[in-house]
């Protein structure tokens, strides 16, 4: 029986990966074996920037938390339709999320694009992979590096980022010319219901057309709504899983804890990227 290539390739040598048993192996013999909930990990020790990179157990379980509940769902249709726009026509699709945390964009984005498409999946946090690869099955997930892709030089037709370093170099590398690149982004005032709690001076986002090497920006698409949280548990998750849970002084974060309910817009701007070459 001839053995399974994966997506994903070795991390050390680049070349191809197959699956040997419970282990992806390349031609060369580095071998990278399965957890026991089906992920890798190709996240070499040198380009890991602390002993446990990524998010944190409770964070990956305060977004799974919100995310389940289905307050991001319009954002992850849209998403979803976006990808089936962008690999139409192709026969047997290959979609990378980069950045995957929980897998909850991936797993719709898989369900939207059907048996057909061969989908991977990567994110730094060793926590939101072992959490998706539980949870997902018939997707590729790994733990690695947006800086250092696992993957073959244009072998993606499409590539997602939701909210995750955006490094156009490794993007404009995996992506076949004319492929998409969708790119997620905060409106200028998502979440800014939340800020007013958090910040004396609640700011805007910044809302720019970022020009990448390798890519042409096609279109921006706009997704808004409104949300509102009714439950401290909810609130909580909500703050757990944004980064001002980092950087916001005490007394706002004391602020938003004694919160039982919290209105606040939500905005996606979704940028539609295309390949050169």
């Amino acid at each position: 029986m001839q053995a399974q290539k994966s997506l994903f390739c070795c991390p050390v040598c680049g070349g191809a990966l197959c699956r040997d048993r419970q282990a992806l192996v390349c031609a060369a013999g580095h071998s990278f074996d399965a957890a026991a909930q089906g992920y890798v990990n190709l996240l070499p020790a040198n380009h890991r920037h602390s002993q446990a990179p990524g998010d944190d157990k409770g964070m990956v379980a305060a977004r799974r938390d919100f995310l389940d509940a289905g307050w991001y769902a319009p954002f992850a249709a849209a998403l979803s339709e976006l990808a089936c726009g962008c690999c139409a026509g192709i026969k047997a699709p290959v979609l990378l999320d980069a950045g995957c945390g929980e897998g909850y964009y991936t797993a719709r984005l898989a369900a939207a694009l059907g048996a057909g498409a061969r989908v991977a999946a990567f994110d730094i946090s060793k926590n939101a992979v072992r959490s998706a690869a539980g949870r997902y099955k018939g997707i590729e997930f790994a733990v690695a590096s947006s800086f250092a892709m696992p993957l073959a030089d244009a072998t993606v037709d499409c590539a997602v980022n939701v909210f995750s370093p955006m490094v156009p170099a490794e993007f404009a590398r995996v992506l076949r010319p004319g492929a998409a690149l969708i790119y997620a982004v905060p409106s200028a005032r998502h979440l800014f219901g939340l800020k007013e709690i958090l910040y004396e001076q609640p700011y805007e986002n910044a809302v720019e057309d970022v020009a990448y090497p390798g890519f042409a920006l096609s279109r921006r698409v706009p997704v808004r709504g409104s949300i509102t949280l009714n439950d401290a548990g909810m609130i909580a998750a909500l703050f757990a899983m944004t980064p001002y849970y980092w950087k916001t002084p005490r007394g706002g974060a004391e602020r938003l804890a004694a919160q039982t309910s919290l209105t606040t817009e939500i905005g996606f701007d979704f940028l539609v990227y295309l390949r050169e070459g």
